[in-house]
């Protein structure tokens, strides 16, 4: 039971911090509709998912403690979000006041987005091995450790979905809408700010 919650507490606390999942999940949303937005959420679950996978492999401990390779997965990631941030940011106000579901978005672009923000975005892989490694035991049954896996994943959907329904609400993204030059500046720039960041972030021993 302390296993649990202490997963559940790592899980949640690491969720509602702010980063680039919630940037992608609003933009989406905002700019693109509902639907974008949560199939934004479930690409983000999605990635969580393959971070846990490698991480009960075995392969995210080599990548943490191989300079390399993480470097080279942090420069990936940082370079996709800096690349979705500029063009965020230079985008012109493309999109109508009235409302329509996924202008200029396909579903499997919005997928694909939540996916590779999670997918490439090493701290989310520090997140999962950190908790895998200091509060799962050797000894925990391995359908256990893809419960927690699995929990991690639905967190995640939950949050950013709940994110995604917010923010595509008619009223408040008519709102944002009316401002999405400014908007879309912003969250390029918080985008771009967040990849940079993660390429400056020096490399674990």
């Amino acid at each position: 039971m302390g296993q649990l919650i202490a997963v559940a507490v790592i899980t949640i606390l690491a969720v509602i911090s702010p980063g680039a999942d919630f940037a992608m999940t609003v933009r989406n949303s905002y700019l693109y509709g509902r639907t974008a937005g949560v199939l934004a959420a479930v690409g983000i679950a999605l990635g969580v998912l393959v971070h846990v996978t490698y991480t009960m492999l075995g392969v995210g401990l080599l990548v943490s403690r191989t300079p390399m390779l993480f470097t080279a997965m942090k420069l990936v990631g940082a370079a996709y979000l800096v690349y979705i941030g500029y063009r965020t940011f230079v985008t012109r106000a493309q999109v109508d006041i009235d409302l329509s579901e996924g202008a200029g978005l396909t579903k499997a672009g919005a997928l694909r987005t939540g996916f590779l923000t999670n997918a490439l975005n090493p701290k989310t892989m520090l997140f999962v091995l950190s908790t895998y490694t200091q509060v799962v035991s050797a000894d925990t049954p391995v359908v256990q450790q893809a419960g927690y896996g699995l929990f991690m994943s639905f967190a995640h959907l939950v949050w950013f979905g709940l994110a995604a329904v917010l923010f595509s609400h008619q009223a408040l993204r008519a709102r944002l809408l009316r401002r999405q030059t400014v908007l879309n500046k912003v969250i390029g720039a918080v985008l771009v700010g967040l990849g940079m960041l993660l390429a400056l972030t020096p490399a674990m021993a």
